[in-house]
């Protein structure tokens, strides 16, 4: 009869049901009552918009007041089945009275398994009426739904009656309740009695675990090997919340032998003096001193003296209490992590160590939680508050991890225990008993033989081990043998309940350590505490002990998966969010602070080493020069500057400086970063060190723009070479960050200098590149535009002229060869391209005005071309021009030369420190194509060799602009005309040069001093460029151009009065340099058609004049 009962499939079953139900009853009232939580993360819409609706107000009133026999018709109500589909527990009351009725013996340290799920299903019933009481509007919810029911299928819900009736019943639940579970007093109180062997022994002050050094495996070294075992296996890893919810629930609704049983009183005071509050479900409390007072004011007023006791022994001391428990358990958790990591064979004999402390610990945090959501008023509220939880949590994983990581080592010794040990034990046993019964000695047999069977090799082989069938058997075993007319007493058999206790934790180690880690340390309560969370985070955070620790707290956010239930996948999605919120948040902190600590320390090594730069090296030089001269006493105050290096110099090593704590700091955060690679909250894989190295390409990103110093107002910009000076201390800082923590530190530099290339970073910010265009666009060529800048081609730099309007900068200081190599390490070749995108753009505005102007002056141009041998037609044509083409060609030339100097520096920095192997081939493919070869392809070989900074006979980029110039419905023979008119038009102008006194050739500059010299690269470019594109030969038309420019020059040297060609020789020294500069062109041609004598002579007319001054 007993073996027909199944009692034990029973408790499993509605164990598991009553605990979805709970969760459901708890989202119900959360999304219905429109909870903190799902206020927070959860969707608005879930909230039935009947209630809210004004409209709708009278049909819930109608329900609520004639609730449950409602009449539907004419009233308009939407179906809600949530409530009516959430409570299977008429099978409970039947189950507690067949429980009764077989008189079952309980004790918590005989058959756990079986005392534990009968006060579970108590609890977990109780709580379920609980929070079904706290629902709003829950008659008005199941009374619409009844009312669609009827009008859907024409009759009511079968379960509705009885659904009803028990609203009104437990209208006042602890009175019901306390009512329904009169007739299981006796078991209920015999079961609480039996954790006086337990709860006692737990609930015990931190001075005395400490004295008795609990947790400590170095506290007896002899045994450390022995295997820790006792009696109460399970018990000893029992939650300590649990058992003080079965106290206090329990004797509420079976109080009556708090008067007649001293032990009862004993155990009940004991929980009372724990806590303000327990937890019913999530973040669900039970005010327990209230509700006790409330329920036992009427029948026990003797026992409200006790209550209140309690409450103010709570108030007063159970802070402190848990504050040291915290404090001690802190330290053993620490000791035991070290010893475990450094000996991980001990997890074997020492695993129940792990799952005490494991425990204990989270039974402190998770008080801690609950009542520093709801501090009591007292005079230390800072025993409710925690800025070292961060380390409790740190071990918590630390000692999970090492669960997780060393389960072989678990599995190798325990399945050798399982069969050379405990089976030989359980089968001693059994032949001591002098009753088995048939159905008893199966269940026995089995579990010796399947024990038996076990061997190292199946661990070896990686064979999956499944015990659950056994430990269900036990549960069973437990069941037969606990009820009253046993055939095989438990209870006169506890030697045989203490084997198959040990075993059970035995098999739980071979295949369930995961189960067993979740059942004694998850955190997942934490989900709905997200203020406390959060708080303790940033309490923690401010502790410079505590930094290294900081990554428990988002690890601990993979908890947060296992808090959900089948019963209720609705919240699934709202807790998945709340949890990566939270979570994120935490590494987004952790990853601000280590940035910023390793930024500060960059920041303060970029100033030790901008001390070390030539520019700041004047006043050494300075004393070193006038060393012999008696050196000068500082005036009085006047402090002397510290030489470089000086900050080294330490007579204490206590003295600490800046420097110093920030290094501290940053060893103390990149700890954190140790306790795991990686982890999953729900199904992200969430990586630490990403979120920080997000943090650190954002921020050196801003702080490399921001060093540039660029003021669009002032037109104000840091000098490349000093950029780079600071570019580079940053990222050798940088670099000393992978000895702290295990990053790709060069994956981090050279995502952040890619970018830096880019017009935009990733964040859509603007960068050097960006800002280096814009200043030398806007402050250097457009200046030199106005010939208040030259082009020096002997120094290879931009200078600056000696006039009233001097610009506010040097030019030397930012177009010199060194700083065009600092921009080109800059900006490398993608930023050279975003440069010389933007020069194209402006050299196509000057091309389009140029067009303009050969258009409007088309027909003299023709007849010039036609007659340019005849000086006297030439004269007079030359006067009907309209204006000189030849400004907006010298503005050509000089962006095109500054690209020039950009493009020798992208050069210079590839050939010797980069890339030099890669250079040589891309020289020998762009010199060794033919002529011959389809022009496409030699672009595309250009276009690479430009990239590299080299030079090339037709500029790609050019060619591409120009080629963008034109339409669909331009005519290439208009075209061709036209660039042909152009070379003319510049050819015809360049006598007009001479009567400028700033065309006069500088020596010292190696150029004119109004840039004309740049009209060289700018006729040459412009027109292999144009002719490219009309896919023209360019050497014909450029020796046209050469006949012509050298006609009209030959003709300004025969002006007799000389009034127009005051630097007639400095301009026939510009014909020389465009056939130098001309890969089409040669000395030959030139010579054919202007005499080489007139340059010898041009030559020596402008060189006498030169002063030349040494030193």
């Amino acid at each position: 009869m007993d073996y027909q009962q199944k009692l034990a499939e029973k408790l499993t079953i509605l164990n598991e049901r009553g605990n979805g139900v709970l969760i459901r009853m708890n989202y119900i009232k959360k999304v219905r009552g429109n909870g903190q939580f799902y206020r927070t993360c959860g969707d608005p819409k879930l909230r039935p918009s009947i209630l809210t609706d004004k409209a709708m107000e009278p049909a819930v009133k109608y329900i609520n007041k004639k609730f449950p026999n409602v009449d539907y018709r004419g009233n308009s109500v939407c179906m809600d089945a949530a409530i009516a589909g959430a409570l299977p527990f008429d099978h409970v009351y039947e189950l507690l009275n067949t429980i009764d009725a077989c008189q079952c013996f309980f004790n918590i340290s005989i058959n756990f398994d079986f005392t534990k799920n009968y006060l579970d299903l108590i609890i977990t019933y109780t709580s379920v009426i609980i929070m079904l009481s706290r629902i709003d509007d829950k008659k008005a919810l199941v009374g619409m739904y009844n009312c669609s029911h009827e009008m859907t299928n024409g009759s009511s819900d079968p379960s509705y009656p009885r659904l009803a009736q028990m609203f009104i019943e437990y209208e006042h639940p602890w009175k019901k309740l306390t009512e329904e579970f009169g007739p299981h007093t006796r078991s209920v109180t015999a079961a609480l009695l039996s954790l006086n062997m337990v709860y006692p022994r737990r609930n015990l002050p931190a001075e005395q675990w400490r004295s008795a050094q609990l947790l400590s495996l170095l506290s007896a070294p002899a045994a450390m090997l022995d295997p820790a075992c006792c009696d109460t296996m399970a018990c000893e890893y029992l939650s300590m919340e649990v058992m003080e919810r079965w106290i206090i629930i329990g004797f509420l609704l079976c109080h009556s032998s708090l008067n007649t049983h001293a032990p009862s009183q004993d155990l009940w005071k004991m929980a009372l003096r724990s806590g303000l509050y327990l937890t019913l479900t999530r973040d669900e409390l039970l005010n327990i001193h209230k509700v006790t007072e409330d329920l036992f004011d009427i029948r026990y007023g003797k026992r409200i003296a006790d209550i209140k006791e309690c409450r103010e022994y709570v108030i007063a001391n159970s802070g402190a209490i848990h504050r040291e428990r915290r404090h001690f358990l802190r330290g053993a958790l620490k000791e035991l992590t070290k010893v475990l990591e450094d000996e991980p064979g001990l997890l074997g004999p020492k695993a129940l160590f792990v799952f005490m402390a494991l425990s204990f610990s989270r039974d402190e945090v998770l008080w801690l939680t609950r009542h520093s959501e709801n501090m009591p008023k007292n005079k230390s509220p800072e025993d409710f508050v925690d800025n070292q939880m961060a380390e409790l949590l740190f071990y918590m994983e630390k000692l999970r991890g090492l669960m997780t990581k060393y389960s072989h080592v678990l599995q190798r010794y325990h399945v050798q225990y399982l069969a050379q040990f405990d089976a030989l034990v359980l089968n001693d046993t059994m032949q001591n008993m002098y009753v088995c019964p048939e159905e008893e000695s199966v269940l026995m047999s089995s579990f010796v033989s399947t024990l038996s069977a076990l061997s190292i090799k199946q661990v070896e082989n990686k064979e999956e081990f499944d015990f659950r069938a056994l430990r269900l058997d036990w549960l069973r075993l437990q069941a037969y043998t606990s009820v009253i007319k046993a055939p095989l007493p438990i209870k006169d058999y506890t030697d045989m309940a203490k084997v198959m206790n040990l075993i059970q934790f035995h098999t739980r180690m071979v295949d369930s350590v995961e189960e067993l880690l979740q059942e004694t340390s998850e955190l997942s309560i934490l989900c709905f505490y997200h203020r406390v969370f959060e708080k303790m985070f940033c309490q923690s955070s401010e502790e410079l002990a505590m930094k290294r620790y900081l990554m428990a707290f988002p690890a601990t956010c993979a908890h947060f998966s296992h808090c959900g239930h089948p019963l209720c996948p609705e919240e699934t999605e709202a807790i998945e969010k709340k949890s990566l919120r939270v979570c994120v948040t935490f590494l987004e902190q952790i990853a601000k602070q280590t940035s910023s600590v390793v930024l500060e320390i960059c920041a303060e090594q970029c100033n030790l080493n901008d001390q070390l730069l030539p520019k700041n090296s004047a006043e050494t030089i300075s004393a070193a020069r006038h060393r012999k001269l008696k050196k000068p006493v500082p005036k009085k105050g006047e402090v002397q500057k510290e030489k470089p290096g000086a900050e080294s110099l330490r007579k204490d090593r206590i003295v600490t400086t800046n420097l110093d704590k920030m290094h501290l700091i940053l060893t103390e955060l990149c700890t954190s970063y140790s306790l795991c690679s990686e982890f999953v909250v729900f199904d992200h894989i969430i990586v630490p060190t990403e979120f920080l190295l997000s943090h650190l390409e954002t921020r050196v990103s801003e702080t490399i723009v921001r060093m540039a110093n660029y003021n669009q107002t002032t037109q104000e910009i840091a000098r490349p070479s000093d950029l780079l000076a600071s570019v580079r201390a940053y990222t050798t800082s940088l670099h000393t960050l992978s000895s702290y923590i295990n990053i790709d530190v060069t994956r981090l530099v050279k995502s952040i200098l890619l970018q830096q290339t880019q017009p935009l970073d990733s964040q859509g910010a603007q960068t050097v590149t960006t800002l280096y265009t814009n200043w030398y666009l806007e402050s250097l060529l457009r200046q030199a535009s106005n010939s208040l800048i030259v082009h020096c081609p002997i120094m290879h730099c931009f200078v600056n002229q000696s006039t009233e309007n001097e610009p506010g900068f040097r030019a030397e200081e930012y177009s010199d060869i060194s700083e065009l190599q600092a921009l080109a390490e800059l900006i490398g070749p993608y930023g050279l391209k975003f440069l010389t995108e933007n020069l194209m753009w402006h050299i196509t505005s000057q091309v389009s005005e140029l067009k303009k102007l050969v258009i409007e002056n088309m027909d003299v141009l023709v007849q010039m071309r036609n007659n340019f041998d005849k000086p006297e037609e030439m004269a007079n044509l030359k006067r009907r021009l309209s204006e000189n083409v030849l400004k907006r060609m010298t503005i050509i030339g000089v962006i095109l030369s500054f690209r020039a100097m950009a493009q020798k520096g992208v050069k210079d920095v590839r050939s010797c420190p980069h890339c030099p192997y890669l250079m040589g081939p891309i020289e020998s493919l762009r010199d060794f194509i033919p002529h011959e070869a389809d022009i496409k392809v030699r672009l595309t070989v250009f276009e690479l060799a430009s990239a590299a900074g080299l030079t090339c006979d037709i500029d790609p980029a050019l060619v591409s602009a120009i080629a963008n110039m034109y339409s669909d419905n331009t005519s290439a023979d208009e075209e061709f005309k036209l660039s042909c008119l152009l070379l003319v038009y510049i050819a015809v102008s360049l006598p007009t040069l001479a009567m400028d006194p700033n065309s006069f050739y500088s020596r010292e500059h190696g150029g004119h001093n109004n840039n004309i010299h740049c009209l060289a690269i700018a006729i040459n470019q412009l027109a292999a460029a144009m002719f490219t594109v009309q896919k023209k030969k360019p050497e014909q038309q450029l020796k046209e151009f050469l006949l012509m420019a050298s006609s009209t020059l030959l003709q300004l040297g025969q002006n007799v009065e000389r009034v127009d060609s005051k630097n007639r020789d400095s301009i026939c020294l510009l014909l020389h340099m465009i056939v130098e500069e001309s890969p089409f062109l040669s000395q030959d041609m030139l010579e054919s058609c202007f005499p080489y004598v007139l340059l010898r002579n041009a030559y020596r007319e402008v060189f006498k004049t030169f002063i030349i001054t040494m030193g």
